[in-house]
């Protein structure tokens, strides 16, 4: 077992932790708990308390009185811009920490969490900082005979249901243009992984954060993330998860007339054409299907290759996952950790029986991994299935490491296969002809199309989805900043 460091032991020793309303840690009102486990040993890690409806009032009641008292939203922004980079400042001080909690709570390998979660997390909280001070909040309008112009102004208390898959990097992304803009802040973190967001209120106080502007809420989705998206208060939501969840969160925002932002799942497809580096992208493709054991929406988990290489590919590709160090997280040279829980084991698991019996062929098998000294963790192999594409395999997010093969002729069948999803979040097109890379992704229907790469994230390029996807606009983008200001016209008749 890798040594905590002092300042994580005592985290995880200082609770039952509590709930973050007011800028207090407070116990849940009706004295409910979470166990959050270990996924690599499957122990628990922590107990939490878990909101309930009258906790998510008070969280609810205390942002409404910071946006009104704490001075905030009045703020000129370089001053909240200061504020918030002291705050990215004390991430980057406590990385390791953060890194270290993200990594035992999610199960991810410790240098994921040290290289991409967490220092994106604080460049987040910068970007929107630096460009809430860069943007103009008054528009002059033209018209004639009248004296108009646009103000944009914060909209309230801004409510963020935050998914496991990635707490701390997905807290950030949306934290951190809702503060930038003025705006004060409800989360609920998955109750799986709470616990990065619970750091995040200590470093969030030490930078001088008002009171009330950041509430955490931990607790479970049917109680506390049901009453949260459907409140009275808030006035505005941000969702991260599953499509099914979001259609229900979205519908509970439309009774109150709430808007909404969605950041749903995928079913990534990466082309391949035969002018393709083989060698690069199947190490590129098979590093981006076991990124955080799959559990990733926009990763690429339909691989449709031309038939003229097929062979080949799949021989390298299948090389290189066999090479793969499966262990636990905070193991040296670990590069694939296990699923979040038991529950997501069994369900990557059943579809792979699935897939199987609708006859996929399996041309590599998956299945539970064994990692030594680790028996209670939630570790399985990658998958690269085969077969046809209306398999459920090919169909549905299974959420693991479990990539879809499928073979293609022309540039249209691939365009075809790519189209027939019912997502659209993000695809991918490899090929050395860069005019027929171009064409193919702007012809795929998605939120993001990328060439020569998968999982491409820049701050100032909107990721947003489509269909299944998504809805109400991207993240990392400046239109993402607008999307937490309210515009309003202000008009004076000149006769």
């Amino acid at each position: 077992m890798a040594v905590l460091l002092r300042e994580v032991s005592e985290f995880l020793a200082s609770g039952p932790l509590k709930l973050f309303i007011g800028g207090e840690w407070v116990e849940a009102a009706g004295k409910g708990r979470i166990e959050t486990r270990d996924p690599g040993s499957g122990k628990v890690l922590a107990e939490v308390a878990a909101a309930e409806r009258e906790d998510v009032n008070r969280a609810v009641e205390a942002a409404e009185r910071a946006f009104k008292t704490s001075g905030w939203p009045e703020l000129p922004a370089n001053d909240r811009a200061v504020i918030l980079h002291r705050l990215a400042d004390l991430i980057e001080k406590h990385g390791d920490t953060l890194a270290q909690i993200e990594s035992l709570d999610v199960g991810k390998p410790f240098a994921q969490a040290a290289g991409f979660d967490v220092p994106f997390a604080a460049a987040t909280l910068r970007y929107y900082a630096d460009l809430s001070v860069q943007t103009r909040r008054r528009e002059p309008i033209a018209v004639a005979r009248h004296e108009a112009y646009t103000l944009r102004v914060p909209y309230g208390v801004c409510a963020s249901i935050v998914p496991w898959n990635f707490p701390f990097t997905l807290l950030n992304w949306g934290v951190s243009p809702a503060l930038a803009a003025g705006n004060v802040a409800v989360v609920k973190p998955a109750e799986d992984t709470p616990l990065s967001a619970l750091y995040f209120c200590h470093l969030a106080r030490q930078a001088g954060v008002p009171e009330g502007v950041v509430n955490v809420i931990p607790g479970y989705g049917e109680t506390a993330g049901a009453a949260l998206a459907a409140h009275p208060g808030i006035r505005r939501m941000s969702f991260t998860g599953s499509p099914e969840v979001g259609r229900s969160v979205a519908a509970a925002c439309g009774a109150n007339l709430v808007p909404v932002k969605l950041e749903l799942g995928g079913k990534g497809a990466a082309v391949l054409f035969e002018d393709t580096d083989l060698e690069q992208t199947a190490g590129a493709l098979a590093a981006a299907l076991t990124l955080n054991t799959g559990q990733v929406c926009c990763t690429a988990t339909r691989w449709l290759v031309q038939e003229s290489i097929w062979d080949a590919f799949v021989e390298r590709a299948r090389a290189r996952l066999q090479q793969l160090t499966i262990g636990y997280s905070l193991a040296p040279g670990t590069e694939m950790g296990p699923l979040v829980s038991a529950k997501q084991r069994e369900r990557v698991l059943g579809y792979l029986r699935r897939g199987v019996a609708e006859g996929a062929s399996e041309l590599l098998a998956g299945g539970e991994a064994e990692v030594p000294e680790f028996e209670g963790g939630f570790y399985v192999r990658p998958a690269l299935l085969a077969g046809a594409p209306d398999n459920v395999c090919a169909r549905e997010e299974i959420f693991g490491p479990v990539a879809y093969l499928v073979p293609f002729k022309t540039e249209d069948e691939a365009v075809e296969l790519v189209n027939q999803s019912f997502y659209g979040l993000a695809n991918s097109v490899w090929s050395e002809d860069l005019g027929r890379a171009r064409r193919v992704a702007e012809r795929m229907i998605a939120g993001n199309s990328w060439i020569n790469a998968h999982n491409v994230f820049a701050h100032g390029i909107p990721y947003a989805g489509t269909n299944l996807s998504g809805l109400g606009g991207g993240v990392l983008g400046p239109d993402t900043l607008f999307d937490y200001l309210r515009p309003q016209s202000v008009v004076r008749p000149l006769g």
